[in-house]
């Protein structure tokens, strides 16, 4: 109660008229993770609690989702600076409580002076780090556009809204262990890959419990609140953006920023076994991906064979492998390929490419390839659902940690490496080792193809869940596994998210799992035939249940990270 006491009074000097009295009240330093809540009005969970607690604060004050959405996201760009993001992009899926599904593509795009062959040597060979290190590494960044197209969906000023974040960047934010570890860990790319000193780098280590103050961040947040988006895409911070191109030999330029547009596309909706899934269409690969895994799964009895076990596993990474072969060869910006949406996920397709399958032996990726027809690890996400019955799944990212790792001058905030995630080369892999051929090689204003997959599920006409997760390529199969764990297996939404996973995306042909995935299953895989390997944490999952027939929340955050629910 303290802590919400101080966050309203200095939130309410912060944003009133002119936003221009400096808050008086001592910003709280005592803030806790919540992993688990159970509320029964409106709640919020996101990969930090500050960030939850800001969309908290906005329901609280009679916002709806979508403002707490849009507060949630300022927040996560001061609070977590490795994937919150006003230099980066993303998707927003919604359902309104009349009904209305809202899809923005908020994506970055290339520059006007990108081209396919830009990351390539003389000899033609992929330069990797000139796709994933400093400034030639950016694409134009989308997530203020996409934060003012979701205004027309929400209630409150959008001063209001962005009040958090300001407070959070000029007065500091005490740290956690892990973000202190993860500062430590990338000073040295700050230190090189930066022309203008940046908030994130100082003489001595980093450690839990040092404040982060971001004053250039703060100054630019204002010019936002001030000037709306030409407070970011013109003006001061659009020539700083310029200006810190030309020191690091970037190719963005004004008319790169002024020409940004938000893409507001049709959600992509299906069925699965009467449940209503609500998530991104293209740019975003996970859509459609989704959509085939659930299509390949829904003939089989899997909630009989039960949650990890051996033959349930299989399958699932069988779905996963044929649902990635395609995504390489067929999916890209659907405003510059055609992409045969329909027929990859309709229901004859679907069943062809599962007629090989044969269970408990090992599928090949040398034998399954795309189907044919007759003719960052660094992202986040943040789901809300209120007590009006709105619903909203947003995830956004900066591709790698702290994505370029570049700072832009003077105005406080990481650039994106997202041009890595178009296919550099058609057929090389790109960091997450996923391959792509020309549907998804690099354009003048094209957008890079995207995992991000957040997710509504709708039982009926109400929301069920909300939610979604980082992890660069291993999104869609952590949101498929979710969508199996909760609709198939009956996991509780803690358990859905915090139980191990597994991953296979065609190539590497191999099942990666985490430590902790249970060996008597790996035994029974290898038997099969599979390779398995062990890796770190699969993504930083976030979800939300509706009890159906009320508005009894359950939304929890994560154990791999310090993700944290908010809720009242």
């Amino acid at each position: 109660m303290r802590l919400l006491i101080i966050w309203g009074l200095a939130l309410g000097s912060i944003c009133t008229a002119g936003a221009q009295t400096q808050p008086q009240q001592q910003w709280p330093y005592d803030y806790q993770v919540e992993k688990n809540i159970t509320v029964s009005h409106s709640a919020v969970v996101s990969a930090h609690p500050l960030a939850s607690i800001a969309g908290r604060l906005i329901l609280q004050e009679g916002g709806n989702a979508v403002d707490a959405a849009i507060a949630t996201q300022l927040a996560l760009a001061v609070v977590y600076p490795g994937a919150g993001n006003l230099g980066g992009g993303g998707f927003m899926v919604a359902r309104l409580a009349n009904g209305q599904q809202i899809a923005l593509d908020y994506r970055e795009t290339a520059p006007a002076k990108a081209h396919r062959d830009m990351y390539l040597d003389s000899a033609g060979n992929p330069v990797t780090t000139r796709s994933l290190d400093g400034h030639l590494a950016a694409g134009v960044p989308g997530t203020v556009a996409g934060l003012f197209a979701s205004m027309k969906y929400a209630k409150l000023p959008f001063s209001r809204l962005i009040g958090p974040a300001i407070l959070l960047a000029e007065k500091g934010f005490v740290i956690t262990a892990s973000e202190a570890a993860n500062l430590n860990a990338y000073k040295a790319d700050f230190q090189r890959l930066n022309t203008a000193p940046t908030a994130f780098v100082k003489d001595q280590p980093w450690k839990a419990g040092d404040t982060l103050v971001q004053k250039d961040l703060a100054h630019t947040l204002r010019l936002i609140r001030k000037k709306g988006a030409a407070g970011f895409y013109q003006g001061e911070t659009a020539a700083n953006i310029v200006a810190e191109m030309k020191r690091g030999k970037g190719i963005m330029t004004l008319a790169d920023l002024k020409n940004y547009k938000v893409r507001e596309r049709k959600a992509l909706a299906f069925n699965y076994k009467g449940y209503t899934i609500v998530t991104m269409p293209l740019p975003s690969s996970g859509g459609i991906c989704l959509q085939q895994m659930m299509g390949m799964m829904e003939n089989y009895p899997v909630a009989e064979w039960g949650f990890h076990s051996p033959r349930a596993v299989q399958l699932m990474v069988e779905v996963e492998r044929r649902a990635y072969a395609d995504r390489a060869e067929f999916l890209g910006d659907p405003d510059f390929v055609k992409v045969p949406v329909a027929r990859l996920t309709g229901k004859k397709y679907l069943a062809a490419r599962m007629a090989d399958f044969v269970p408990g032996k090992a599928g090949s990726s040398e034998a399954t390839k795309a189907g044919t027809f007759p003719e960052s690890e660094e992202t986040t996400h943040l789901s809300i659902i209120d007590d009006k019955g709105n619903a909203v799944a947003v995830t956004t990212t900066l591709n790698g940690h702290y994505g370029s790792r570049t700072v832009v001058g003077k105005a406080g905030f990481l650039l994106n490496n997202e041009m890595d995630d178009f296919s550099v080369k058609p057929g090389v892999p790109n960091m997450y080792g996923l391959v792509g051929t020309e549907a998804n090689a690099i354009a003048p204003g094209k957008r890079m193809l995207s995992s991000m997959t957040p997710t509504i599920v709708l039982q009926g006409k109400q929301p069920l869940y909300s939610l979604g997760t980082p992890g660069g390529s291993t999104i869609i199969t952590s949101v498929f596994q979710m969508l199996m764990n909760t609709l198939e297996f009956g996991l509780s939404p803690a358990d859905a998210i915090n139980k191990p996973k597994f991953h296979h995306q065609w190539l590497p042909d191999e099942i990666a799992v985490e430590k902790d995935f249970p060996e008597t299953v790996i035994t029974a895989l290898q038997e099969m035939g599979y390779k398995v390997v062990k890796r770190g944490p699969i993504g930083r999952s976030e979800i939300i249940k509706r009890t159906p027939g009320t508005f009894v929340l359950d939304a929890a955050g994560d154990k791999r990270g310090d993700d944290s629910a908010a809720g009242y």
